[in-house]
């Protein structure tokens, strides 16, 4: 499908025109959107605008291409990556801007792209031309990167406090999602971070000077999230290590427990196989009172270690209190 939104003299756009009425010469410029076109549709491209066959191939490939910035005799091939906001993948959103027009291309749906094209009516960026068209496009794609940060540092947090008194097991699988889902942004946010970089230091964009104000303030933009996922990333680290460490602990804990229990009940095992055996000759075994003495002497055994124990640390009753926020089962 192609839809075209053409920009008179007047500065009203005029929507559903078709690529014969561009070559009119009363419009300013044009915007052409090729959404999933067939192939008919896609011989446009190099028929009507005369597209270098490496920008249109790198529209058709199935692979999401690299946010870049190619630059051509009179215009600009750009790819950049709209975010898709459930699943966090990238969308690959393809564009080419002259000083007359801007063709997007896209197989998929772009939130951005429509909320632009809808607002085509009241835009200020009509009467300033494709570029400033250019920099809305960015500017909104980038702006939908902030949400699923802010909702990562808020998954974070929660994390950390464990709120919902999860085990340390289900914190470590969320864990791991969410640094998964970082990733993901990172794989989004830091080419398109490098994209604008060389679009604001680049000498042959010289003639936009009016431009770089608003593509060095995107810039800024994906400084901040690139840092906020670097922060986010480090963050996630040490919570992870603290629960590594805190599982260890626990486990450490409890081998160190059944160790005690066990070390106290040797020399009890040890008297009862002694008195358990079935010689004739013990003379212990006729004595009157054997049999409670030799409870007193098992229990008398038992209370002198476990209290040794108790005083050494060794037991439950000498471990610290641990710190709030990493009191998990």
């Amino acid at each position: 499908m192609i839809r075209i939104c053409r920009i008179g003299n007047d500065h009203e756009p005029v929507f559903g025109s078709s690529l014969e009425d561009v070559k009119e010469n009363n419009i300013q410029w044009h915007w052409a959107d090729f959404y999933n076109p067939d192939e008919q549709e896609m011989k446009m491209l190099s028929d009507f605008y005369h597209f270098h066959p490496l920008a249109i191939e790198d529209c058709m490939d199935n692979f999401n291409q690299r946010p870049k910035m190619d630059f051509y005799e009179d215009y600009q091939f750009l790819v950049l990556h709209s975010l898709e906001q459930k699943e966090l993948s990238a969308v690959e959103l393809d564009m080419f801007v002259g000083e007359n027009f801007i063709v997007t291309f896209h197989k998929e749906p772009v939130p951005e792209l429509e909320a632009t094209w809808k607002s085509m009516q009241d835009s200020k960026s009509l009467k300033r031309g494709p570029f400033f068209l250019m920099h809305s496009l960015i500017d909104k794609t980038v702006d939908e990167y902030f949400p699923p940060v802010y909702k990562m540092e808020t998954e974070l947090n929660e994390i950390e406090d464990n709120t919902k008194n999860d085990t340390v097991s289900e914190l470590m699988d969320q864990l791991f999602d969410l640094r998964a889902d970082l990733s993901k942004l990172r794989k989004t946010i830091l080419p398109m971070r490098d994209m604008l970089y060389r679009m604001t230091h680049s000498e042959r964009l010289n003639y936009l000077k009016e431009q770089h104000l608003y593509f060095n303030d995107v810039h800024d933009h994906l400084l901040k999230l690139a840092e906020m996922l670097e922060s986010y990333r480090d963050f996630s680290s040490d919570i992870r290590d603290s629960y590594l460490s805190l599982n260890s602990n626990n486990m450490n804990t409890t081998m160190m427990t059944l160790t005690v229990i066990t070390t106290i009940f040797m020399p009890l095992t040890f008297i009862a196989g002694v008195y358990g055996m079935n010689f004739k000759n013990m003379p212990e075994l006729n004595w009157h009172y054997g049999y409670y003495i030799v409870w007193a002497v098992m229990l008398g055994i038992a209370l002198c270690m476990f209290l040794y124990f108790v005083k050494r640390g060794w037991l439950g009753s000498g471990r610290r209190k641990r710190k709030k926020g990493l009191n998990r089962r």
